[in-house]
Order: C-alpha cells, then sequence, then structure tokens
C-alpha cells in the first residue's frame, strides 16, 4: 500500500497495540534457516510486492500493487511482467490510487487477483494459463478494499478478506458479484487503525483470517454443503502487531506470518504463542505476504515504510522439522 498513505494511518495506531510475550521455544518448531534475497524490484516504479502465489516449478507469482502488475520470478531471481491489470485513472482508494493485492492461483495455472480502484474495476481479475489480458469477473462495491485472496477449487469457490469493512466475501470461480460470507468485530478495524481483515486462507476445513488493526489470527470453520455458511470466529493467536498475510507451514496448524511494521516474519504454534523467525538484518523491508513450497519459505517485502532507500524484494530460506 502507498507509504505516504499508509504510514500516517498506522503508526498513529501503534500505541493502540499491545504486544504479548512470545511463547517458550518447543523442540518441535520448523526451523527457518539460510535467509537469502533472491531478486530486488523497482520501488520508484511501484514494483511493491504485495501478494504471492506459487507455480509447481517454484516460480513466484507476485502482485506489484502500484505497478497493477503481476510477475513471474524464477527461482534464479529472473523476472518477468506475465499480466498488467488497466489503468483506472482518478480512482481513489485508502491507499491512495488503483492497487493489486491478493492473488490466487488454481491447479490449472489460471490466476486470480484483487484490484481496488475506487470504481466499478474493483473486484476479482482473472488471467488465463500463460498470462495475457486479464478479465474482471467479480464484481465488488465501489468502495470494497478485498485485500487477501483464497481460493478452495474444490468447491469454486474464491473467499477475499476485506480489510476496510472487515467483511469476508465469497465468489464462485465463474464470477459475478460477492456475497458477505463473514463479517463481525473480530474481523473489523478499529478506530486508530484502518485496516482490519487481510490475509486469508483456507485450510483444514476453515477460512483463516489475519486483522492486521487487532493483531490478530482468525480461524472460521466452514459448514457443511449445500449453504457452506461460516462458523462461529474463533481467535487463534493475540500480539501479532500489524501482521499483514500468513501462510502454513505444512506441519498442522503451524503459521508463518508476516508482521510488515515489524520488519518480522513470526512462527506461530497451533496453541498461539509465536516466536520471531526473520528480521530485518535478513533482508525484510516491510514483509506482506509468504508462501511455502518444497520445504522453501518465500517472503515479499513491499517497503511500504522505509523512507531511505526502499527495497522491495523476495527473499527465500529454507524451512525443516526440527525432530522431537
Amino acid at each position: 500500500m502507498r507509504r505516504t498513505t499508509r504510514l500516517a494511518a498506522v503508526t498513529a495506531a501503534g500505541a493502540a497495540l499491545s504486544v504479548l510475550a512470545a511463547g517458550p521455544a518447543s523442540a518441535g518448531d520448523p526451523t527457518v534457516t539460510d535467509p537469502h534475497v533472491v531478486a530486488h524490484f523497482d520501488f520508484a516504479a511501484g514494483q511493491n510486492a504485495e501478494n504471492i502465489a506459487l507455480e509447481p516449478d517454484g516460480s513466484a507469482d507476485i502482485t506489484w500493487s502500484f505497478a497493477h502488475q503481476v510477475a513471474r520470478v524464477a527461482k534464479d531471481g529472473t523476472t518477468t511482467v506475465i499480466a498488467a491489470l488497466p489503468d483506472v485513472p482518478g480512482g481513489s482508494t485508502p491507499v491512495g490510487g488503483p492497487a493489486a493485492t491478493g492473488i490466487a492461483r488454481a491447479k490449472d495455472g489460471t490466476l486470480y487477483v484483487n484490484y481496488i480502484t475506487g470504481t466499478d474495476e474493483t473486484g476479482v481479475w482473472r488471467i488465463a494459463p500463460g498470462g495475457g489480458e486479464p478479465e474482471q469477473i467479480g464484481f465488488f462495491p465501489a468502495d470494497a478494499f478485498p485485500n487477501g485472496l483464497a481460493l478452495d477449487e474444490e468447491c469454486g469457490t474464491l473467499y477475499a478478506a476485506d480489510s476496510g469493512s472487515g467483511v469476508v466475501w465469497s465468489l464462485p470461480v465463474t464470477g459475478g458479484t460477492p456475497t458477505a460470507w463473514a463479517s463481525g468485530t473480530a474481523l473489523e478495524p478499529t478506530p486508530e487503525t484502518p485496516f482490519g481483515a487481510n490475509g486469508i486462507k483456507v485450510h483444514d476445513g476453515a477460512v483463516w483470517v489475519s486483522n492486521t488493526a487487532r493483531g490478530t489470527l482468525l480461524r472460521i470453520p466452514v459448514g457443511p454443503e449445500p449453504e457452506k455458511a461460516a462458523g462461529p470466529i474463533e481467535t487463534r493467536a493475540t500480539g501479532l502487531p500489524f501482521i499483514d498475510d500468513f501462510t502454513f507451514t505444512g506441519h498442522g496448524d503451524t503459521v508463518l506470518a508476516a508482521l510488515i511494521m515489524d520488519d518480522k516474519v513470526e512462527l506461530v504454534r497451533p496453541d498461539g504463542t509465536h516466536k520471531t523467525v526473520l528480521t530485518k538484518a535478513d533482508g525484510l523491508d516491510g514483509p506482506t505476504s509468504l508462501a511455502v513450497h518444497a520445504k522453501k519459505v518465500y517472503v515479499n517485502s513491499a517497503a511500504l515504510f522505509t523512507a531511505v532507500n526502499p527495497d522491495p524484494n523476495l527473499l527465500l530460506a529454507r524451512i525443516s522439522k526440527n525432530k522431537l
């Protein structure tokens, strides 16, 4: 999100979030080692790395928020723009202008991307396998702020976390008008920090959501067919200030979460305790999102709050399970 706009909003709220003490180290925690930046992006060109989806070969499809583009980054760092969302002159949003946000990938290579514009172009856009001209398939309210995006391919449903209204929208992959699937105080922003529900993932019969304003990680059970209604919202972790997106490590409900203002990646255990596993010293610069593939963790940095020499980048590290 645009640095000057978001910085003013979230810095004023810093004192409003209390950071809970991290839990003790566990011998069973996954370990994150060998962090290294594989690609640096152009801040001045709007290449703020916002969200990430992975290809089977380990390449990363990344939304560059203010360039309104999707780039593919190979494991050696080679970067290619595969799609560009349309320009929306005069578009006004809470982050200052149109921005590409969440991304999700189907097994056939189709990409789905959230685009906030402040106009009728706000919604989900589909990119065919191999790239090409994006097509709008989800038509959201003009003032909506669909941020994180998740795909339940088995059910043919997309879920989008609306950071402004604190709503989780659902949308068929065939497109149309979204439905407010889940809402409530736990998903909403606060008066101090206007960014609520943010990251979102489908995992083990539930939709998981992060709330940036409240520093929380939430779990929402998915009900049975045919309605698949949202169950009661459960708070699974607290004390995660300015949490952006997150990913599962592949070890049950263990999560890696990006703390955008603190330049940290936090490992969150199933019991809600957590510890820091990556920091600015490793190359993070405003981390926004993560993904795990083949014992590798990928971390985007958007560098939205760095006043001098901002370095939006993609970092890779090794993730492994400790033996008990």
